[in-house]
C-alpha cells in the first residue's frame, strides 16, 4: 500500500533540517550548484556523509562525471543564496553574486557557508527519481553562526535561550 505524494509531502513539511548547497565542477571547467536539503552523515571511519540528488538535474550529472563535490551547509543569512540556487536560473546566474573559490578538490566553496565538506564519491545509488551520493569527505572548513533550517514550507532559524 503506497501513500499518496500529497500525503508524503506533508509528512516531510514537519522534519525540520538544515539548508546546503552541493556544489561540483562541470566538464566545461564551469561551477555548477543546486539547493538540497536530503543530506545526512552516515559514518564517522571513514567520515562519510550522503545527499540526494534529482536524475534530471544538470548539477547531479556534472557531480557524478567528476566524482568531486563539495557540500555547503548556508548560514542564518542565506536565504537569498538558498532561493537563488534553488530556482530556476541558470548556473551562471546563480554563481555571479555570490563569493565563491575553487576548493582543493575543484569544487566551488561558498565563501559565507557556515560549514564545507569536499567530498569525494564512493557510491551512488538510484533511488526512484534521484541519486542518493555517498561521499567520504576529504576537507572540511567550518565558520561562527547559525544555520538556516527549513520547516513546514519556510526558512527557520535557531532560537537562542537568552
Amino acid at each position: 500500500m503506497s501513500v499518496e505524494a500529497k500525503q508524503f509531502k506533508n509528512a516531510l513539511k514537519l522534519w525540520a533540517s538544515g539548508v546546503t548547497v552541493v556544489t561540483t565542477q562541470g566538464r566545461d571547467n564551469q561551477p555548477r550548484g543546486m539547493t538540497a536539503t536530503a543530506f545526512s552523515s552516515v559514518s564517522l571511519e571513514p567520515p562519510q556523509i550522503l545527499v540526494c540528488l534529482n536524475q534530471a538535474t544538470d548539477t547531479g550529472a556534472a557531480l557524478l562525471e567528476s566524482r568531486r563535490f563539495a557540500v555547503n551547509i548556508l548560514n542564518s543569512a542565506q536565504e537569498d543564496v538558498s532561493n537563488q540556487f534553488a530556482g530556476s536560473t541558470t548556473q551562471e546566474q546563480r554563481f555571479a553574486s555570490i563569493a565563491w573559490q575553487a576548493g582543493e578538490n575543484g569544487a566551488p566553496i561558498l565563501s559565507e557557508a557556515l560549514a564545507v565538506l569536499e567530498c569525494r564519491v564512493v557510491q551512488q545509488v538510484q533511488a526512484g527519481s534521484h541519486w542518493v551520493i555517498i561521499g567520504e569527505v576529504d576537507s572540511v572548513v567550518c565558520r561562527e553562526g547559525d544555520p538556516l533550517l527549513y520547516y513546514h514550507s519556510a526558512y527557520r532559524t535557531v532560537a537562542t535561550q537568552g
